[in-house]
């Protein structure tokens, strides 16, 4: 049976090609109801998505057949990931391909907002006619503050500095600075930077991680960008500090709650707030961002049901595996409980057959065994490992001389 790949939310057609080349079968859809994704994901083997579908665990209770979801985006919050790996499905994303779309749009917003283009371009759109200079300036020689120097972060860093703006940056652990940035804690960024940008994860730490206390220790007339996560910023703290006129301007891409789809009723506590630039969640959203996450992505999802290796999986143990296997050879990968003995019951299994190569690695209470076996001796080794006490699940990913593309569960 061909492998069944479901992608949602307009996952680039370079995705959906790749996996076709396969002999796979792909479904698409833009979006689907709760019930009519719980039925498609009855005989799925590979999930594509973005940022709106939500594979909670409940959801992935639904899909016996589930192999490996691949989220066509940085962020994967939209997946319950320990309970993914707790089935052994890996799950793996796109962390660096969007990178310069996001940073790219940070840019113009910071000279669009200096500026005050947003205000002036939406008077002029109903015929006012508002030419001024007063609080509009160069971004050249002004001070960014970066909170959170990854992928993005670094990236609109190097832009700025190439625009003759100081960047500072604070992160919660110890970076390499690039060019002549210069990181310093939070609170001196927050006084010193005349734009604050946010490039951090969604996580319980980063919830409000600038909220009226730290509006307060920004400087008078400085920006606030927020192009990470929606409940990073405090949006009422935000509107209130436009609206008294400490911030001189903000630039919000994302949201608390954003809808799943288009509409015509969204609400925001910043909408009407002064020279403030609101966008639906198009950081990454460029014709050349989408390409690369879709041939990354895709990408590691074929790599991973043709030959098991699951580097650049965000929850499960990450193994790379060099060579090719011998056609006259089957490759076995099993997932189990990472707990005392299994390695020797694996030993133990294995031992009866004539393996050629093995690899085994651990990390959050899970283990992801490789095995490259003469074919003659897959079908009782892999039964054995499956009746393992804390094994997961175990696969037959080739069986033999020609086999390719098809995975026995």
């Amino acid at each position: 049976m061909p492998i069944k790949v479901l992608l949602m939310e307009n996952v680039h057609d370079v995705a959906a090609a790749a996996f076709a080349a396969e002999g796979f079968t792909v479904v698409r859809h833009t979006k689907l109801a709760q019930e009519e994704l719980e039925k498609e994901l009855a005989d799925t083997n590979i999930i594509g998505i973005r940022s709106k579908t939500m594979l909670p665990k409940e959801m992935l209770d639904k899909a016996p057949n589930l192999l490996a979801i691949g989220c066509f985006c940085i962020g994967t919050d939209t997946i319950d990931l320990p309970h993914a790996a707790s089935k052994g499905i890996p799950v793996f994303n796109s962390p660096y391909a969007n990178s310069r779309s996001v940073a790219e749009l940070i840019i113009a917003e910071m000279i669009m907002l200096a500026r005050q283009t947003g205000d002036r371009s939406m008077e002029i759109h109903k015929g006012i006619w508002n030419k001024k200079s007063k609080g509009c300036y160069e971004v050249r020689g002004k001070t960014l503050g970066i909170v959170g120097y990854g992928h993005v972060g670094s990236q609109l860093g190097v832009l700025a500095e190439a625009m003759g703006m100081r960047v500072l940056f604070c992160d919660v652990v110890n970076k390499l600075a690039l060019g002549t940035s210069v990181q310093v804690s939070k609170e001196e960024l927050l006084a010193k930077s005349d734009f604050v940008s946010c490039h951090v994860p969604r996580l319980e730490s980063t919830e409000n991680l600038i909220n009226t206390e730290e509006i307060a220790m920004m400087k008078p007339g400085s920006y606030v960008l927020n192009a990470s996560r929606g409940k990073v910023i405090n949006n009422d703290a935000t509107a209130a500090a436009l609206k008294s006129g400490h911030l001189a301007g903000a630039a919000f891409d994302v949201f608390p709650t954003e809808p799943k789809g288009y509409t015509e009723d969204f609400k925001s506590v910043l909408q009407g707030c002064p020279n403030t630039i609101l966008t639906p969640h198009i950081g990454g959203s460029t014709e050349e961002a989408q390409h690369a996450i879709g041939v990354e992505v895709s990408d590691k999802l074929v790599k991973y049901v043709n030959t098991g290796p699951t580097t650049g999986a965000v929850n499960v143990p990450n193994v790379d595996i060099g060579g090719s296997l011998n056609e006259s050879y089957t490759r076995i990968v099993n997932f189990h409980k990472d707990v005392p003995g299994v390695m020797r019951a694996i030993n133990e299994i294995i031992s009866v057959g004539n393996v050629s190569y093995q690899t085994l690695r651990t990390g959050g209470g899970i283990g992801y065994a490789i095995i490259d076996l003469k074919a003659d001796d897959s079908p009782e080794i892999k039964a054995s490992l499956d009746a393992m006490p804390h094994s997961i699940r175990t696969f037959l990913f080739r069986r033999g001389p020609g086999y390719k593309g098809e995975m026995d569960i």
